[in-house]
C-alpha cells in the first residue's frame, strides 16, 4: 500500500532538505563531470579565490575544514593548473595559496553553472520567495553551527567523509 505524499515524509522538512540537495548535487555534479570536475572542485576554488594568500593551514582552521582534505583538494587543483602553492616570505615552511590565471576563468566558468544550477532549482519560486527562501535556510544552518560555505562531510571530526579518499 502507498502512502499519500501529504501524510508521509514529504511533510518532513528534513527530507524535504535532504531529497533536494541530494538532488542537486547529483545534478551538479553531472554538469561539472564533462569537465572532470566535482563540486568540491567548485567549493575549494571559490574558497581560495576569497581568501587568496592564505596559507593551507589558516584556510583549513578558518572553514573548520580537515587540513589533510584541504592538502588533497589543493594537489588536485595543482595538478590541474588551476592553483598554486607559493612559499610564505613571512614563515618559509609555510605556503599560500592562489589561483592560477586558468583557475579564475575556470571559477567564472563553474559559477554561471552554478547560477544556472541554482536558477533550475528554485524555478518554482519568483524573486522574493527565492530570497526568502534563502534567508530562511541561512538561519536554519546558523542555527546548526554550521560553517557558511563549507560542506559539513570536509569538515574535520566525526561524521565526515575520509578526506583524502573524497578529495580527488
Amino acid at each position: 500500500m502507498r502512502t499519500a505524499p501529504a501524510e508521509g515524509l514529504s511533510r518532513r522538512a528534513g527530507f524535504l532538505l535532504v531529497q533536494l540537495g541530494t538532488h542537486r548535487h547529483r545534478r551538479f555534479a553531472e554538469r561539472l563531470a564533462p569537465l572532470d570536475l566535482h563540486p568540491r572542485h567548485f567549493g575549494m576554488l571559490s574558497h581560495i579565490a576569497a581568501a587568496e594568500g592564505l596559507s593551507q593551514q589558516a584556510l583549513s582552521i578558518a572553514l573548520g575544514i580537515h587540513r589533510s582534505a584541504v592538502v588533497a583538494l589543493v594537489d588536485d587543483l595543482e595538478r590541474r593548473g588551476l592553483a598554486e602553492r607559493r612559499r610564505d616570505p613571512r614563515d618559509r615552511r609555510a605556503y599560500t595559496l592562489y589561483l592560477t590565471p586558468d583557475g579564475r576563468e575556470l571559477l567564472a566558468e563553474l559559477r554561471g553553472a552554478a547560477d544556472e544550477d541554482e536558477a533550475e532549482l528554485l524555478s518554482a519560486l519568483d524573486a522574493a520567495e527565492r530570497s526568502q527562501l534563502i534567508t530562511l535556510l541561512q538561519r536554519v544552518a546558523e542555527s546548526q553551527g554550521l560553517t557558511p560555505g563549507v560542506h559539513p562531510n570536509l569538515r574535520a571530526g566525526p561524521g565526515g567523509d575520509h578526506p583524502a579518499r573524497d578529495a580527488g
